[in-house]
């Protein structure tokens, strides 16, 4: 048994499974959603997708791109995920308003600015945007 580079670690992986899995899918799921080849057209959809992402995985440039922003993709994701389902707990609506208007509104206010906060924290500029608002001085 040898103890290299986990799968998930390896260059193959990295360069060229997940970014045509990545580009497989969006384009999969895009021409699904929109209906664009029409409505049974499942197996055309997968064959565009097969040839996009086998492209992107044949040359270099465009491959390198993706790779790049896979990490930056993920972030995104996760961080736009928490934030639907907290917003759709606070304003999701299934047999009845649970919450009254103002309610949401300020559910709503403190989630927004809560959310900005967390983004600005863990991309480094909360000291930068918190000393621009309120330690600026002001006359001379």
């Amino acid at each position: 048994m040898a103890f290299g580079v986990p799968f998930f670690l390896q260059p193959i992986f990295v360069e060229y499974i997940l970014p045509f899995v990545l580009v497989f899918t969006l384009i999969f799921a895009i021409l699904q959603k929109t209906k664009l080849l029409g409505d049974e057209s499942k197996r055309a959809n997968a064959i565009i997708g097969m040839v996009v992402g086998l492209l992107l995985v044949a040359f270099k440039q465009p491959r390198d791109i993706v790779v790049l922003l896979m990490p930056f993709l993920a972030v995104f994701a996760t961080v736009l995920l928490v934030f639907m389902l907290l917003y759709g707990f606070i304003v999701g609506k299934k047999d009845g308003d649970v919450l009254g208007y103002w309610w949401k509104i300020a559910f709503i206010t403190i989630l927004a600015i809560s959310f900005i906060a967390f983004l600005l924290a863990i991309t480094g500029y909360f000291n930068t945007v918190w000393n621009y608002l309120f330690n600026s001085s002001q006359g001379s």
